[in-house]
């Protein structure tokens, strides 16, 4: 099988590329990103002397660059978007002309080069927000409540509507925060282990009683093989880790392993729009694929914070950028070391 992977840079991107590499041994993969500020291509720097990997370098809105490096493709993984909330309340622009343009481009060429499978990776927060009790299915109506969410859930409804017009075999995943090695650092768990490292505070919105859903990434990787494989076309495959944790426990166990005290944590002012809670329900992909998640939060956690305290080289530069670079979730350092806008979500 030879797939193009969009985003494959990127955090899950790269995760996916390297589990289809170590997994399958006559797997090919083109890795199409446009190395964005959460693109690095030293996500995948152990694979550069591997002949079934091959980078290109380019943005998917590029219609020339897409179609010639879906040639001669089995199948299209499409992790590539802007999914950062903070930033796409700040300019929604650069979500539309990646999550729904660029979303248009891949799909229209991979109809051309008539690709067996397609799989639209999307996130649980088209949903929009869940109250204390329920959970999301795939049949829960999209409700977005940020331009980030309202991007993908556009992306989503594309990808279906290629499926019902041209019988293009799309598949949509929905995963739940995910969370594991190679997240770029602006995210939650990043974010925390590496301003504790740095001597700073563990910012939290509000009182950090918005919960979500954790799902290590190697889980997610899992399932989306599944889906790849297995999964059927024109279907919604919503993939949850089944861990649900309020964000202020999520602090605490990263303080904690540490081995620092609470008053490492500071609350900061809440974003607009904040869902209160995600909460997967895997039914379907569970009863159709056999995919369960492995791995338990706290051992996810404690690996996750662990890869973090021994690559300080790969985050460190990153990390450095942002702050050099002004970015607006970066700024307005204090004393305590603490954004006054933090990212809580995928």
């Amino acid at each position: 099988m030879k797939i193009l992977v969009t985003g494959g840079s990127g955090f899950i991107g790269s995760n996916f590329i390297r589990f289809m590499l170590k997994l399958r041994a006559g797997c090919e993969v083109v890795n199409l990103d446009a190395l964005t500020y959460a693109g690095n291509k030293s996500n995948l720097r152990d694979l550069g002397g591997d002949p079934r990997y091959r980078f290109v370098h380019g943005r998917i809105e590029d219609q020339a660059l897409v179609q010639n490096a879906m040639s001669a493709v089995d199948a299209v993984l499409h992790f590539a978007a802007e999914s950062h909330v903070d930033r796409s309340i700040a300019d929604a622009a650069p979500f539309i002309r990646t999550n729904v343009l660029g979303t248009q481009v891949l799909l229209d060429a991979a109809r051309q080069a008539g690709v067996g499978r397609f799989v639209h990776v999307s996130t649980d927060e088209v949903y929009g927000a869940l109250g204390g009790e329920g959970k999301f299915t795939e049949t829960t109506p999209v409700r977005p409540r940020s331009p980030y969410a309202a991007s993908k859930a556009a992306g989503d409804l594309l990808a279906q509507v290629y499926w019902q017009t041209y019988r293009l075999p799309v598949m949509v995943v929905r995963p739940s925060n995910n969370y594991g090695p190679y997240q770029f650092p602006e995210k939650l768990i990043p974010l925390m282990v590496t301003n504790l490292v740095e001597g700073r505070k563990v910012p939290v919105y509000g009182r950090g009683e918005n919960v979500r859903d954790w799902l290590h990434v190697d889980d997610c990787c899992r399932a989306i093989g599944l889906v790849l494989d297995r999964g059927r076309p024109g279907e919604v495959y919503n993939i949850g880790g089944g861990e649900e944790r309020r964000n202020i426990e999520v602090a605490r166990l990263v303080v904690e392993q540490l081995g620092l005290a609470e008053d490492a944590i500071e609350y900061v002012a809440d974003r607009p729009g904040h869902d209160f809670r995600y909460a997967i329900d895997n039914a379907k992909v569970e009863r159709e694929l056999g995919w369960r998640p492995d791995v338990s939060f706290e051992d996810g956690l404690r690996n996750t914070v662990d890869w973090y305290l021994e690559h300080s080289e790969w985050w460190r530069p990153l990390k450095s950028r942002l702050v050099r670079e002004n970015r607006g979730f970066w700024t307005g350092f204090g004393s305590a070391g603490c954004s006054s806008a933090i990212p809580q979500s995928l």
